[in-house]
């Protein structure tokens, strides 16, 4: 199984689209609120370099935005 982390927050349009895609797909995931978890958004940023969202990570690999292509490339997904 893959492991999905989502660093997000509750006002961002493209993090409600990326957290619907990975459930209408079945995609098990973690979601870190970085806009309160001030811990996570720390590691978001060590890890990303980036202060947007949604930060997600995939099998090690870091996708910034809600880059549909890229997210169904690293799960295996097929339209």
């Amino acid at each position: 199984m893959n492991t999905v982390t989502v660093y997000s927050t509750p006002t961002c349009h493209f993090c409600h689209m990326a957290k619907d895609f990975f459930v209408e797909k079945g995609v098990v995931f973690e979601d870190f609120d970085v806009s309160s978890d001030l811990t996570k958004r720390k590691e978001m940023l060590d890890k990303s370099g980036q202060m947007g969202v949604p930060v997600i990570i995939i099998k090690d690999q870091i996708v910034v935005g809600f880059n549909k292509p890229k997210i169904m490339e690293l799960l295996g997904i097929k339209e």
